[in-house]
């Protein structure tokens, strides 16, 4: 059983991605989220991509860094993130549902004024938009470049089905496509701004405080290649200049990684325990295509 300290000061929930038996997820295990999700590289590079594209907004970055602990402890608050992410891709949609309801409830609790004088509150539509927006797009693009490239259909499919789990938290205009990201991205875009709390987040992550055991290079490289994923306007008007390029070498140790990573099978993590719960074989995921739909067919013919 996987503990879940949720976000912040969030209850601690106890969450077995493996039971209720039977119960389904937020989203199928055909869906393209749970190919993604499964992968550490994938969410690692995608995340920070999207804080990157959270804090450029300065009303999320103000909300962020005033009414949460990420100032004390950033990586603690980013794990609890990610664990808040697997419970809405692979839990039971019951207790998904009651999770983000929790973190919808704080939310609710979080209003301000950023340090420009524009006021804020957390649940307003179109932050709450932009954030469900941005981890889809760093997740999609972070496993498309450093695991398998996806064909644009996918892509498209997973910005559409990723609605599920945003409406949950709130948002009430997800992108359907990569291109609608885009559109909403240059619609936001006038507000942008640098700020050293994004060069501290990032100094962050290059540390290696987030997983010391992991070689430091390899920090740095993950860092870089999150900024990759931004287009060079963005990067251009966060000054996220030439020193986070990313070199050959980063991008062949991540690949490297990352195809690794997708290949890893652990009975313990939550995909393979949620696999278990539906009815599949734990190593599921890990099957060629045509193999998983036979699998879903004779679930369906058993049903």
């Amino acid at each position: 059983m996987a503990r879940l300290p949720m976000q912040d000061e969030y209850l601690g929930t106890a969450i077995d991605f493996a039971a209720p038996v039977g119960e389904p997820a937020l989203l199928a295990p055909d869906s393209v989220q749970w190919r993604i999700y499964k992968n550490p590289i994938a969410l690692g590079i995608g995340g920070i991509a999207a804080v990157l594209l959270e804090f450029a907004e300065p009303r999320i970055r103000s909300g962020v860094w005033d009414h949460s602990t990420y100032k004390a402890d950033p990586i603690g608050r980013s794990r609890r993130t990610g664990l808040v992410a697997m419970l809405a891709c692979y839990g039971p949609e019951s207790s998904a549902k009651a999770v983000i309801g929790q973190v919808n409830r704080m939310h609710g609790k979080v209003k301000g004024e950023t340090p420009g004088g524009t006021r804020y509150r957390a649940l307003d539509p179109v932050l709450l938009d932009w954030v469900a927006a941005t981890a889809s797009y760093g997740f999609l693009m972070a496993y498309d470049r450093f695991v398998h490239p996806l064909s644009d259909a996918d892509k498209d499919r997973f910005m559409a089905d990723g609605d599920a789990i945003g409406r949950e938290f709130g948002a009430r205009h997800t992108p359907p496509t990569v291109a609608a990201f885009m559109a909403m991205m240059d619609a936001l875009e006038p507000g942008f701004e640098p700020h050293p709390i994004i060069f501290e987040f990032l100094d962050i992550i290059q540390s290696g405080r987030a997983a010391p055991g992991v070689p430091r290079f390899l920090h740095r490289a993950i860092a870089r290649a999150s900024v990759s994923l931004l287009p060079a306007h963005i990067r251009q008007r966060l000054d996220l200049g030439s020193r986070f390029d990313l070199t050959r070498f980063d991008r062949t140790a991540l690949r490297f990684a990352g195809r690794l990573a997708d290949r890893h099978v652990d009975r313990a993590a939550p995909h393979c325990k949620a696999s278990v719960r539906l009815g599949l074989p734990y190593d599921f995921l890990f099957k060629s295509r045509a193999e998983q739909l036979r699998l879903l067919a004779g679930l369906s013919i058993a049903a």
